[in-house]
């Protein structure tokens, strides 16, 4: 095959861009520019797709033989990840830009591009498998290594993405395993350290970040059963599950820790309660998406089972899913969860296999009625 290799700058993609070469496909490698800000530095594990990125992903091409181009996707980024964010905070919900960047640039831009170009696939270096079901549909499935399995952030990927993703990583037993292979093929990333923070915020403080892009408006911070306890500095600074930073002054009746339960936006009301109430036990779900084709039930709206995972590195719960007339996907879980917030992703697998995804509209516990307060 004719194919992409999407180069982060990181060991995995190395790795798998070698794989693919090593295989027997023609393969060029493509940097995402992301940003447009000089001088942009990763430090540490913190932020990616920076200038020393780049330099990492041109360095590895080249030990590789392979061509590598830059392509500057950082408008895009910015419209469809980077105000994305800042609007679903505004509006009391918490997203999750990683799957955003999957969704609509990574295998959306980058790959409507590559296949204009003649690439017949995008390579990078996910962990998760693609494989062909018996009418040779294909379905996304976690990889064979649970602890790096990044089924979750690609669970947007349509059955037609899926068509063209090749993800050379899905069968290697342990990261420590692709680490050697870099050492072995000479390639200076094997060590770099793999980022975890939002690539936008690279120092952490997303509140801070959040203050210079949205008006933060002054309002009360109540408790659970309506009872005042005080202002808040804007409710598009907090977080469902939220613990630090709630400045209430005054202790709890019974001493224990509060929680942020709601953010309220529109009424600009933080609503808190103890760790107990963050527990929920049906989700709501919007902007429904499948991995492949859809299950039988889905189209016949009948109920389906299923474990939902709400998190990239959360345990998966059984649940019981069907949806709605409205077309949102309802999951009633076998176990509740905690900290479950609005714009959060859940994803819905079958064993292994991706079912497909939803953003969270809504979550409810039976132990509360938000309504009362």
């Amino acid at each position: 095959m004719k194919v992409l290799a999407a180069m982060s700058g990181g060991v995995d993609s190395a790795v798998a861009a070698a794989r693919a070469v090593e295989a027997g496909h023609e393969v060029v490698g493509v940097h995402l520019a992301l940003s447009r800000m000089p001088g942009t530095l990763r430090t540490g594990s913190r932020g990616c797709c920076t200038i020393e990125d780049s330099n990492d992903a041109w360095r590895a091409c080249d030990k590789l033989g392979i061509p590598f181009y830059v392509w500057d996707f950082s408008e895009r980024f910015a419209e469809e990840v980077v105000d994305d964010f800042v609007s679903e905070y505004a509006a009391g919900r918490t997203p999750n830009p990683c799957m955003r960047c999957n969704e609509r640039i990574k295998f959306a831009a980058l790959l409507d591009r590559a296949l204009a170009l003649g690439f017949d696939a995008v390579v990078t270096g996910h962990y998760a498998k693609v494989v062909d079901d018996a009418d040779g549909n294909k379905e996304l499935h976690r990889a064979a290594d649970w602890a790096k399995d990044q089924s979750y952030v690609l669970g947007v990927l349509t059955h037609e993405q899926l068509k063209h993703a090749f993800f050379p990583l899905a069968d290697t037993p342990s990261k420590a395993e692709v680490r050697a292979e870099a050492e072995r093929r000479g390639l200076s990333v094997a060590q770099k350290p793999d980022s975890h923070d939002i690539c936008f915020i690279p120092d952490g403080d997303t509140r801070g970040w959040l203050a210079e892009r949205i008006d933060m408006n002054p309002g009360r911070i109540v408790d659970h059963e309506g009872n005042d306890l005080g202002e808040h500095p804007g409710s598009e600074a907090f977080t469902v599950g939220q613990r630090k930073g709630l400045a209430i002054s005054r202790p709890a009746p019974d001493g224990r820790p509060r929680f942020v339960l709601q953010v309220r936006p529109k009424e600009n009301k933080v609503v808190v309660g103890p760790k107990d109430l963050l527990k929920v036990d049906r989700l709501e779900g919007i902007k429904v998406s499948w991995a492949g084709v859809p299950i039988k039930e889905v189209a016949a709206g009948e109920d389906f089972e299923c474990t939902v995972q709400v998190r990239a590195h959360a345990d998966p719960v059984a649940a019981t899913a069907r949806i709605a007339e409205d077309g949102k996907l309802l999951a009633d879980l076998n176990e509740a969860l905690g900290g479950v917030a609005p714009g959060q992703t859940m994803v819905l697998y079958q064993g292994t296999r991706v079912l497909g995804q939803a953003t969270i509209d809504a979550a409810y516990s039976h132990a509360w009625d938000p309504s009362k307060v």
